[in-house]
């Protein structure tokens, strides 16, 4: 599994000018999608709604609202 491209605007492209600790998303070879966001599955994991399961491997990332929203042109449709 390889990373393909970021998908949206990069950091700097947002904003940012450190370059650390920045949201991110990224396409994988295998065609599913990467995160860099903040660790928040303590906060959030008594929030989710009873049809929703996180396996312990798994874990809640928060990304901000621009980071996903300037990648929206770049998620494919199918």
């Amino acid at each position: 599994m390889k990373i393909v491209r970021r998908v949206g605007a990069s950091p700097r492209e947002r904003g940012s000018t450190t370059g650390q600790t920045c949201p991110d998303i990224f396409e994988l070879s295998n065609g599913d999608f990467a995160v860099i966001g903040r660790e928040a599955t303590g906060e959030l994991d008594h929030e989710l709604p009873s049809d929703a399961a996180r396996a312990d491997y798994e874990r809640i990332v928060v990304i901000t609202r621009e980071t996903l929203v300037r990648a929206k042109h770049d998620i494919p449709d199918a």
